[in-house]
């Protein structure tokens, strides 16, 4: 028994009776009266033709004009007129048809009364409501306080509703079909799910699942709603012995939206051999469904029966199929779903916002998405919450934050720039902008914060190296009570392996535990990309063989891992390993592979697996697969084979790819060709300070210093700054950054003392400084002192003072290693006796007695 403390009512609420459930007529006024005016009924029925084609305004006139003609209105005309109004959904007119009721002096029956809350209820003014309920005494009547938990219910005062339906019951009323299903639907949510099931056990015991189709089916709703209990929705949908339509797409649909496609598509065929007509619903949610899956085949069959049924023109519909082409095409391509939408008659904010979003997913169209947006606000359709939050993600995806305020400002216009999906997508633009001053005051000025916006701002600061901003945040959502999601984590510990604080991924690591993380599949796999990019490849593979479901994410992150650690073997075998398990690879994967084979020279095998990606797996190169190819290549000293390899590309080599020569050129001094591909990368990008600085070492290497000068010059004229060389170190838990020449460290005097003693042990041992790699016009003796304010070397050094003797050093640098620092490190190791770990922005090397596991190779 569900016992709550009620406040009192204004009026003593009377017990019912048969007077209550029938009142009395006795007031209305007599129909005789009416009979002596001829034009009476005549023009009641007048009234009651216009209602029927839906010219309300019509019929209003018509009221007055029986006022007029001494032929007042009875009950019955002004009840029509009011259940005209609900149905046609013109609520003002129905207030002022209330004005006029009130002003005929009528006594209001319980009829009339309960169609005006039914009228204010359906408006969403629920005090008026109300207060007509509160003040028809004795005349209330079952309808009457259905009417009014149904009000509740539909206007988000669940408690309110559930309070009624008690008072109800106190009051002897015996609930009908209509007030159940209001009841549980005011249940339909986390917090009253447990009185819903209490007034589940109440409908069993009284018929009503078995009875009515509507109370089944807010019963289905309330479990999937409140509570995410699809067992429970699908025993009560296999309870009801009469389902209709409406019960079979509720089912299907629930079982889409809460990730069970496949449950979806086999109670679809269910359906279907039960002898049920799927209607335009039930296709786009089981079009849905296909998506989740990537069944092409089978939602093109789909889209084939639509059309012959003539649903292919439906709005719902149409945009469940541009959703399903652009997500499912093998190729990215988004084709498909302009054709669907192309020959849509009409097109809604919802069909324009279907194909926008398909444009901004397929990765490669984030222009013609705002150009799309463009076109639908010049043809008037006004866009929505969803439509901003995609154009914005597309501005996102092109850097482009200057759009992204324009169409942020419209959205202020419109005035759903408080909308949550619209501030976090606002937040996200701006982050992938690397704008995170922009991004925290967007998430600072958002109204309601939901986990979303925390994701998005947490993720933005891992993204962009601010990992301890990120931590912070992460102790901020804990004390908020939102709850960390699965995402969180996967961010926090991006964050962690972008900056190489093992120590603070660890921590996250040891809270998924604690939290019930372990099995999470998405979380393993951020693991294991941290682990490998902090240096510790070991623990990575610990995480990867404790997996219990792996996919290809899994077994590319480990493959990427032994690659960039350059155990090109072990990389190869986990390939191996992967094919063999029947995981399909994708174009990552490849990626991974060559690049294992780039890291120690292994071309034959390089060239094998290159001409196999499409042969044995379908998967057509693109650019990233042919600058690992030309590195491959390049990296071996084979430059001019590197060059042939581009001129037979089927495609126009991008500026990655001649960067990616014009680096290999720099290693072998091939000034003439690397000259070559900096002019390639110019034209393409002519605003890239990385290809001149190439250059320019290139040059300097060579000694060819007027060319150094006069490649400076023009970055000068051009406002190109290149990027500061910076090593850094993770201490307990705190990241401490190195420039060249560092001195505002707190502990600078000790790290430079360290620095000297480590100069004279390790020129003992027959380190030589190399000052070819001095990359300034300036004298012998100070190109040596320059060598020894690198920042990777102040990092080794601050690493020796400042850790345990046990643990391996391990160093960040966001460059590529100078020669001399890998060189005078291997020294290091061996004066020291400490195992090195360094990670430059090529691969990892790890450098123990005097060897690294890159073997000068890199």
């Amino acid at each position: 028994m569900i016992t709550l403390s009620l406040p009192s009512p204004a009026q003593p609420l009377l017990p019912p009776s048969s007077k209550t459930l029938n009142p009395s007529r006795q007031n209305i006024i007599p129909s005789s009266l009416s009979l002596k005016n001829p034009n009476f009924e005549p023009l009641k029925n007048r009234l009651i033709r216009q209602l029927d084609v839906g010219r309300l305004h019509h019929a209003f006139s018509t009221l007055d004009l029986m006022t007029q003609q001494n032929a007042p209105p009875d009950l019955t005309t002004y009840s029509i007129l009011l259940k005209s109004c609900i149905r046609f959904r013109n609520f003002q007119l129905g207030k002022l048809v209330h004005r006029k009721l009130m002003q005929s002096g009528l006594e209001l029956d319980s009829v009339v009364l309960n169609t005006l809350i039914s009228l204010y209820s359906k408006c969403g003014d629920t005090e008026t409501a109300r207060l007509i309920f509160e003040g028809m005494g004795n005349k209330r009547d079952l309808v009457s306080w259905s009417a009014m938990v149904s009000c509740f219910a539909n206007n988000s005062m669940e408690l309110q509703a559930i309070w009624t339906f008690l008072d109800m019951l106190e009051l002897g009323f015996y609930p009908n079909e209509y007030c159940f299903a209001a009841v549980i639907r005011a249940c339909s949510n986390a917090n009253y799910a447990w009185v819903g099931e209490i007034i589940y056990g109440f409908v069993v015991k009284t018929g009503y699942l078995e009875a009515d189709v509507c109370v089944g089916c807010e019963l289905i709703d309330m479990f999937v709603k409140g509570s995410g209990d699809l067992g429970s929705a699908y025993k009560v949908f296999d309870k009801m012995p009469d389902r209709n339509l409406v019960t079979w797409t509720l089912m299907i649909t629930r079982f889409a939206q809460l990730g069970c496609a496949r449950d979806a598509i086999d109670l679809f065929l269910d359906m279907e051999l039960s002898g049920y007509v799927p209607d335009r619903f039930t296709y786009s949610s089981v079009l849905s469904a296909c998506t989740e899956l990537g069944l092409l085949a089978l939602g093109k069959q789909l889209h084939s029966r639509v059309i012959r049924l003539g649903l292919a023109l439906d709005v719902c519909v149409g945009c469940s199929l541009v959703d399903m082409y652009a997500k499912c095409a093998a190729d990215g391509s988004v084709d498909d779903s302009r054709k669907v939408f192309e020959r849509m008659p009409e097109h809604n904010v919802m069909s324009w916002t279907a194909i926008i979003t398909a444009y901004v997913q397929s990765g490669e169209c984030d222009k013609e998405a705002i150009e799309l947006f463009c076109k639908m606000i010049s043809g008037h359709i006004w866009p929505n919450h969803f439509s901003f939050s995609s154009v914005l993600k597309a501005c996102g995806n092109l850097s482009d934050p200057y759009t992204g305020e324009q169409v942020y400002s419209y959205a202020v216009k419109l005035g759903i720039a408080s909308v949550n999906c619209v501030g976090n997508s606002l937040i996200s633009m701006y982050a992938r902008s690397g704008r995170m001053e922009d991004a925290r005051k967007a998430f600072d000025i958002l109204f309601e914060k939901n986990l979303v916006s925390y994701n998005a701002i947490v993720d933005g600061y891992a993204k962009n190296l601010k990992s301890e901003e990120a931590f912070l945040l992460f102790n901020e959502i804990a004390d908020t009570g939102i709850g960390i999601s699965a995402f969180t984590f996967a961010s926090l510990l991006s964050g962690a392996a972008s900056i190489g604080a093992m120590g603070k991924g660890e921590q996250i690591h040891g809270r998924l535990l604690k939290g019930g993380y372990k099995s999470n599949q998405c979380i393993c796999n951020a693991l294991i990309s941290m682990y490998s990019r902090c240096g510790n490849i070991e623990a990575a593979f610990q995480v990867f063989n404790e997996m219990e479901d792996r996919n290809v994410i899994s077994w590319t992150s480990m493959i990427t891992g032994f690659a960039k650690h350059g155990f090109a073997t072990r990389a190869l075998e986990m390939f191996h390993q992967m094919l063999e398990t029947g995981t399909k690879p994708n174009e990552i994967t490849y990626v991974a592979v060559l690049s294992a084979c780039s890291h120690v020279g292994m071309i034959s095998e390089g060239q094998k697996h290159f001409n196999s990606m499409y042969k044995e797996h379908g998967i057509v190169p693109r650019m990233e697969h042919y600058a690992c190819m030309v590195d491959l290549l390049g990296r071996s000293g084979l430059l001019v084979e590197a060059m042939e390899f581009i001129n037979s590309m089927p495609l126009m080599a991008d500026a990655l790819v001649w960067r990616t020569l014009l680096g290999a050129c720099h290693v072998h001094g091939n000034t003439e060709l690397g000259r070559h591909a900096a002019e390639m990368i110019l034209e393409q990008e002519p605003d890239d300070p990385a290809a001149y600085i190439l250059l320019s070492n290139l040059h300097a290497s060579a000694g060819q210093w007027k060319d150094v000068v006069k490649i400076r010059k023009s970055m000068k004229e051009r406002n190109l700054i290149k990027e500061a060389g910076c090593s850094w170190i993770e201490v307990e838990n705190r990241v401490h950054r190195f420039h060249v020449g560092e001195t505002s460290h707190p502990q600078a005097w000790q790290i430079y003392q360290e620095l000297d003693q480590l100069a004279s042990k390790i020129k003992e041992m027959g380190y030589i400084p190399d000052t070819d790699f001095v990359l300034h016009d300036i004298e012998e003796q100070q190109k040596e002192q320059f060598l020894f304010q690198h920042s990777e070397k102040i990092a080794v050094a601050f690493g020796l003072i400042s850790t345990s003797q046990s643990k391996p050093i391990r160093i960040f640098k966001n460059l590529r290693v100078c020669g001399d620092c890998h060189t005078a490190i291997k020294y290091i190791s061996m004066a020291t006796g400490r195992e090195i770990v360094v990670r430059d922005s090529n691969r990892f090397h790890h450098i123990k007695n005097g060897v690294c596991s890159c073997n000068d190779y890199w």
